[in-house]
C-alpha cells in the first residue's frame, strides 16, 4: 500500500482547487492559494510526483453520450477451485478489466464479493452484459442489481 504524503494547508487548498477545475493555469491557481505561480509550480510537481494527484481526466456524464442506465451489481463468486485452474478471484479480477460497461469494481467485506458500477445504455443493453458476460463468466456464482433511480450526490472529489 501507497504511503501517506504529509500535506499542508496550501497543498490542500492547491488540491481542492484543482478537483474544482484541473485546466485552470498556474497563474489563477496562484492567486486562489495566495502564491507565486513559481511556488505553485513546485508545489503541484511535487504532488503529482509523489501520486497525490494520479492524473487529469475529462469527466463526461453518461447520459449524454447515450448510457442511460446506471446498475450496482453485487457480485458473489464460486468458492470452490480446481488445483490446477487459478483462483476464481484472480479469474473474476483480469475479466473485470476487459468490461466496458464496468467503470468501477471494489472488493468487499460480507456476503458478496465485489461492487459493480456498470453503465450500459438501456435495459437491454444490461441484459446483455448480465447474460452474456457477467452470468457466463466460470467464477461467478451470483449477482444482485440495484438501479439508479436518481443521483443525490456525484461527485469525483476527495474531501481534503
Amino acid at each position: 500500500m501507497e504511503t501517506e504524503v504529509r500535506l499542508d494547508a496550501i497543498d490542500r487548498r492547491i488540491l481542492r482547487a484543482l478537483q474544482t477545475d484541473g485546466r485552470m493555469t498556474y497563474d489563477v491557481l496562484a492567486a486562489e492559494v495566495s502564491l507565486s505561480p513559481s511556488a505553485t509550480l513546485r508545489r503541484v510537481k511535487r504532488l503529482e510526483e509523489t501520486k497525490v494527484i494520479a492524473g487529469y481526466v475529462a469527466l463526461i456524464p453518461p447520459e449524454r453520450v447515450g448510457l442511460g442506465l446506471t446498475a450496482y451489481i453485487n457480485v458473489r463468486l464460486e468458492k470452490h477451485s480446481e488445483v490446477h485452474k487459478r483462483n476464481p478471484m484472480d479469474l473474476f479480477r483480469a475479466s473485470v478489466q476487459a468490461w466496458p460497461e464496468v467503470v468501477e469494481c471494489a472488493a468487499l467485506t460480507g456476503e458478496m464479493d465485489y461492487l459493480l458500477r456498470v453503465v450500459v445504455e438501456d435495459m437491454a443493453h444490461y441484459s446483455r452484459f448480465i447474460m452474456e458476460t457477467l452470468l457466463k463468466h466460470p467464477s461467478v456464482e451470483d449477482c444482485k442489481t440495484s438501479f439508479v433511480l436518481d443521483r443525490v450526490k456525484n461527485t469525483t472529489a476527495v474531501p481534503v
